[in-house]
């Protein structure tokens, strides 16, 4: 549990910009969609990540609540709420079943690949496909990471 800071600029955009106006005759009413906790909630379970009592607080801070059995579904859900555009910070309130060694995290540079992280954490360019492992489901392909992104660096030991 703790607070996990992240580059508020980058990311996914979950969030829309301008609320809809529909007319219908002469009566006016706003079509208002599903709230940025409803957002946050759906992308979670969109990416499969295994948490069960899910639930997101949004203020200055997302903060989460729910319980996973490994920290590295933690991480993931962590990850997947800070990197998206306009979260700047999440507060973690998830309750692990199966604690293991947490990851480290690593903010994407421009001009950085997997191969070039894995080099500087691992010493082995090779190793990138653990990187790219443990950022499964949020990375599709090795080559799609974005400067200001956090990525999940696991423990080789």
């Amino acid at each position: 549990m703790g607070l996990f800071s992240f580059i508020k600029g980058a990311g996914k955009k979950l969030f829309g910009g301008k609320k809809e106006t529909a007319t219908t005759n002469t009566t006016s009413q706003e079509m208002v969609g599903p709230s940025k906790e409803e957002l946050l909630k759906s992308e979670i379970t969109s990416l499969g990540l295994p948490i069960s009592n899910l639930d997101v607080d949004l203020s200055e801070k997302v903060t989460v609540y729910g319980t996973t059995e490994t920290n590295a579904d933690r991480e993931k859900v962590i990850l997947a709420l800070g990197n998206v555009d306009c979260v700047g910070c999440v507060e973690d309130m998830i309750t692990v079943t199966n604690p293991e060694p947490e990851a480290t995290f690593h903010v994407v540079k421009s001009g950085d690949t997997l191969s070039k992280i894995s080099k500087e954490v691992y010493g082995d360019p090779m190793k990138y496909n653990a990187i790219f492992e443990a950022n499964k489901p949020m990375l599709s392909h090795p080559d799609k990471i974005y400067p200001g992104q956090t990525l999940r660096i696991p423990n080789m030991a």
